[in-house]
């Protein structure tokens, strides 16, 4: 046998090198590689529930967009302040007199500001009364009429009278209260 010495050191080498290549990929590769592979399917679950959620977040985005949409008026009004001169002058054509007269605050309405209305017209049917509510309806601000609503005719004049309750955002209130810890 003629073996040269290079050879020897070529062939253990190689040896050497196989084994260590080896012992590395059955210490370190194949375990690594069983927990790489749960990794990715943990990865998977949790890249599914992120879909899950963003598409849920993009829907309830769309939905409060076109509820935003249609609803504008009513949370525009809630923002408007509400001022009785504003709503007398609005409101005066529908009776020959409007007069506002503040109630006092309820406890589960603390955030909200009431008033109670008292109405005169000069009209010789509830019509006007009806186009008054309709116009309430459209109005800047958010109304309740609460019953009853009295009809008293005098002549030729109809009295009437009702409470409602114009809810506003008193937001200069909400502010004070928010700081003084009574909510």
């Amino acid at each position: 046998m003629n073996i040269s010495r290079q050879s020897i050191y070529i062939l253990s080498l190689s040896v050497l090198l196989l084994t260590f290549v080896l012992i590395f990929s059955f210490l370190v590769l194949i375990p690594n590689g069983k927990e790489y592979r749960l990794k990715r399917v943990e990865i998977k679950k949790e890249y599914k529930k992120l879909k899950q959620l963003s598409d849920f977040s993009y829907e309830t985005s769309m939905t409060l967009q076109k509820l935003k949409a249609d609803n504008g008026h009513i949370i525009t009004a809630f923002a408007t302040p509400f001022t009785s001169a504003r709503f007398e002058k609005q409101h005066r054509g529908y009776f020959s007199s409007l007069k506002l007269s503040k109630l006092e605050k309820k406890e589960n309405e603390d955030n909200f500001t009431v008033y109670e209305v008292n109405t005169t017209s000069e009209i010789s049917s509830p019509k006007s009364f009806y186009n008054f509510l309709e116009a309430v309806n459209k109005s800047d601000w958010i109304v309740a009429v609460n019953f009853p609503i009295s009809f008293k005719r005098d002549g030729e004049m109809i009295n009437s009278s009702f409470t409602m309750k114009v809810y506003s955002n008193n937001k200069d209130k909400v502010k004070d209260s928010n700081t003084s810890g009574n909510l």
